[in-house]
């Protein structure tokens, strides 16, 4: 089996402090992001997400001038269909991808607010904005696919002998990660994706909810939260403290936001959150952040070691990436690198190792 690809959400700060933060907003200090991804890069971290949403700068720009400060670590553009027209779309894309040397992905999301979507003048309901995005795709794709002049007449999109003087560099496509938890979700992904991406849950849960994509050939991927300290003990203390004076009226507006939302994804973390015993879903995973945070909030949590075997498992439940965030996302970045990672990399070398002999 291929080793895990551990990618990390690097948001425009160095993120929230505690699981009940606010992020801040109304400033961008790139010094700040710039020297985040630096370190980011030398810990080995493949790629860094970079969101999208009406409280954060808009990725774009700010990936085309991190592409100018690194020269390994990849950048996955969270992005929405409805946006940009997807010639346009497709153009920035290129252009990133010479300037970057091919370091883009992108994270196509279909968008899970209503109320948001309209603040950028977009009504459509939930499974009209995943025929949108197909369409979207479908267009993209094509592009680059080497259809020009390219001609496209679908019910959201209508384009006309469009042509590109700036391909993709190297004459491929970015990977194309597709998130969401609903069925045509799902179909998005498997018909026009490279890798499903779903918000967290027991590796049980997720084999189930994986199964079509992975016998489709597609790649699963996850976005969760992790806390590793040296003992169980210490990372279980290390949340009650980060759990001290939450801010209620966060809480209150989450919960607002959410039940506005149409998303099945942000929906289904809330249901797996009401369904823990004493907020953990299971001995390694908490969800006592997911009422301030939302679907990327359930945390794995525990001893290097075990978080380290807890995440390895997800391997046989068919995950082959993982999105990891921390309290603060940079502290426990850091953290789970350095101790964590080479845990589960060796983990892989003794599967690797057992299956060769088992061969033998």
């Amino acid at each position: 089996m291929e080793p895990l690809r551990v990618h990390w959400c690097s948001p425009p700060d160095t993120g929230q402090a505690t699981p009940t933060d606010k992020y801040k907003t109304g400033t961008l200090d790139m010094a700040e992001v710039v020297d985040f991804v630096q370190e980011a890069e030398e810990l080995g971290v493949d790629s860094l997400l970079m969101g999208i949403g009406h409280y954060l700068p808009d990725p774009l720009p700010v990936v085309g001038a991190l592409t100018q400060v690194t020269d390994r670590v990849k950048f996955m553009l969270a992005y929405r269909p409805g946006l940009l027209s997807p010639t346009l779309f497709a153009q920035v894309v290129n252009t990133l991808s010479w300037m970057s040397d091919e370091r883009i992905s992108l994270n196509i999301v279909s968008g899970i607010s209503p109320a948001e979507q309209a603040g950028y003048g977009d009504f459509l309901s939930h499974d009209q904005r995943y025929e949108r995005c197909r369409e979207f795709l479908e267009i993209i794709r094509g592009f680059w696919g080497g259809q020009s002049p390219l001609t496209y007449d679908g019910e959201h999109y209508s384009v006309k002998d469009a042509e590109l003087g700036l391909g993709y560099k190297g004459g491929g496509r970015p990977e194309i990660y597709i998130s969401g938890a609903s069925g045509v979700a799902q179909g998005t992904a498997l018909a026009l994706g490279d890798c499903w991406l779903r918000y967290g849950d027991t590796p049980e849960g997720i084999a189930e909810a994986s199964r079509p994509l992975i016998e489709g050939g597609r790649r699963v991927g996850t976005r969760m939260h992790v806390l590793a300290r040296p003992t169980r003990e210490e990372a279980v203390a290390e949340l009650a403290e980060l759990m001290r004076n939450p801010d209620t009226q966060h809480e209150a507006w989450v919960r607002d936001f959410v039940a506005k939302a149409d998303s099945e994804a942000v929906k289904s973390s809330y249901r797996l959150a009401d369904q823990a015993v004493g907020e953990w879903l299971s001995p390694y995973i908490w969800t006592g952040a997911v009422a301030y945070r939302g679907g990327p909030a359930l945390c794995i949590v525990g001893s290097y070691e075990e978080v380290a075997t807890y995440i390895h498992s997800y391997k046989a439940a068919g995950i082959s990436e993982f999105i990891f965030s921390g309290w603060p996302t940079r502290d426990e970045m850091r953290i789970f690198f350095t101790h964590v990672l080479p845990l589960i990399r060796d983990l892989e070398w003794a599967e690797a190792a057992q299956a060769a002999t088992a061969v033998s």
